[in-house]
């Protein structure tokens, strides 16, 4: 039996945007090729799919210079998406040198235009360069994003409270945002919830959210966070809290 033939660019093109999210998800040996075919055609949604595949290794050998490629071609579409992809790579050297003063401006177009990963990202940049006024600005607009960009840029809005940047130092704030991040998901805020929460004398609570920390948290954040509890001075987050945080039994004594 025959496999059925690939759909043409003009067929691809003729579907309605969900249809066509639709086609290109589908699993299947021929999807790269499918995807390639869209991509080359001029379908953004097909070239930000073939960038990450390429960026990733998945179903096709990394090539990032190529996925540098992409991200740009679908940005030339002016999609903000891929215009911070392109941000993305310039900071972080994918497929092209880095220059975080292009990054920047990558994520300062995208986030005037309203998308939320790159106001988030864009914060972040301003915070690294001290520009904490607009950071938090930029921050709090983020924020408003009901997935985890929102909790990620809550968790840093947490920060700017507890350190003082750009606002006077507010613990009961600093605490509110931790929270808020940690109960949207965000592994950051969740053990900045459950540190100040020892401080408080919460220890139940705080145990609770350092073990949920690990579910998401990236291994180099695991790292800095056992080495922060292993100088704690408070005993219980020096040993339980440790334990929790990497999953492991706690000491008897």
């Amino acid at each position: 039996m025959t496999e059925p033939s690939l759909p043409s660019l003009a067929e691809l093109s003729a579907m309605s945007a969900d249809t066509l999210a639709a086609r290109l998800a589908e699993p299947g040996s021929d999807r790269a090729a499918l995807i390639r075919i869209a991509a080359e055609g001029g379908v953004v949604q097909a070239q930000l799919l073939l960038g990450q595949m390429l960026l990733d290794g998945i179903e096709l050998p990394a090539d990032p210079r190529a996925a540098f490629g992409w991200f740009n071609r679908a940005a030339a579409s002016h999609d903000m998406f891929a215009l911070n992809m392109v941000g993305r790579c310039y900071e972080l050297g994918w497929g092209v040198a880095v220059d975080p003063d292009r990054a920047m401006e990558c994520y300062r177009v995208a986030a005037g235009r309203g998308l939320a990963e790159a106001m988030y990202n864009y914060a972040t940049q301003l915070a690294l360069r001290d520009e904490h006024e607009a950071a938090l600005d930029w921050f709090r607009k983020a924020a408003s994003d009901p997935g985890l960009i929102g909790a990620k840029a809550a968790n840093y809005i947490g920060s700017f409270h507890e350190d003082g940047w750009a606002v006077a130092p507010d613990r009961e704030e600093a605490l509110r945002h931790y929270r808020i991040a940690a109960q949207s998901g965000d592994f950051r805020g969740q053990f900045n919830l459950a540190r100040l929460l020892a401080e408080d004398g919460a220890t139940d609570e705080a145990l609770s959210w350092l073990g949920r920390v690990r579910e998401t948290a990236t291994p180099a954040f695991l790292d800095k966070a056992a080495d922060h509890l292993r100088h704690s001075s408070d005993a219980i987050m020096r040993q339980a809290g440790l334990a929790v945080l990497l999953g492991k039994e706690a000491p008897i004594c």
